[in-house]
């Protein structure tokens, strides 16, 4: 299968919200009371200077972290009880660094979780990761180990290890920082097609192109607080709060 021809099969999305949520580091308070609501099947980009808690929010959501207050929801309901290895499965993330085991090809480093934690046999933990690769365009790299890839087809791999336990909500924090800039344009447009597929994407990002064009909704943080949050022609081309304004006028 080539570029052109490749695309990325309709999601499952659900509903993501978070509900006051609050967390702390010691004196230091990272959330102070974060609300945001992500449809189902819809995007949401979150922006912000360094510091201002973006991924901190990332990590309550799939509960990395735990937050001290507050709660999570999908589809409307509460996952803070939840076991957060069963959570985990149903929230794929993938981070700013890689990840992947060096020691193992590209196939095995997505069939180790389908095999621990779905309990698939390897022979249908291969196929499913196959098929993955497939979707982000690399089934041809299945038997490599991830330093014949190069940074931008090592993240691919990330997100086919995240897509292949079939999430029903996809978290991305920050997963293209740590490429050049030559290599960015093909996780994003993977990133694209995934969005476009329908499933519910929770994304912090500095690429500013990708939120306008691919987000249906962008949150601004600056300082731990939800600072504005709207459709991207409302946040990007009429700013209302002059942090907005201020953090825009650096980045544009």
């Amino acid at each position: 299968m080539t570029e052109s021809e490749r695309s990325i099969a309709p999601g499952k999305g659900v509903s993501v919200s978070t509900r006051d949520i609050r967390l702390s580091f010691g004196s230091n308070r990272v959330l102070r009371g974060i609300d945001l609501d992500v449809p189902a099947g819809t995007a949401t980009c979150i922006i912000g200077p360094s510091g201002s808690g973006k991924s901190t929010l990332l990590r309550t959501v799939n509960r990395l972290i735990e937050p001290d207050s507050g709660d999570v929801l999908l589809d409307g309901r509460s996952v803070l009880e939840d076991n957060p290895d069963q959570l985990r499965q149903r929230v794929g993330m993938v981070f700013q660094h890689f990840n992947l085991f060096p020691h193992k090809t590209v196939r095995a480093n997505i069939t180790l979780g389908l095999v621990k934690l779905r309990g698939m046999s390897k022979d249908e933990a291969s196929e499913r990761a196959l098929r993955e690769l497939d979707r982000v365009g690399l089934a041809h790299k299945a038997d490599v180990r991830p330093s014949r890839l190069s940074g931008g087809q090592q993240q691919r791999v990330a997100i086919a290890r995240a897509l292949a336990m079939d999430p029903e909500v996809m978290l991305f924090d920050e997963s293209t920082s740590a490429l050049d800039p030559e290599l960015v344009k093909g996780v994003l447009e993977t990133m694209a097609e995934l969005a476009g597929s329908g499933m519910t994407m929770l994304v912090v990002t500095h690429e500013m192109g990708f939120a306008r064009s691919v987000a249906q909704q962008v949150l601004f943080m600056d300082r731990g607080r939800a600072i504005e949050s709207g459709a991207p022609d409302q946040i990007f081309d009429a700013p209302a709060s002059p942090r907005l304004q201020r953090f825009l006028s650096q980045v544009l």
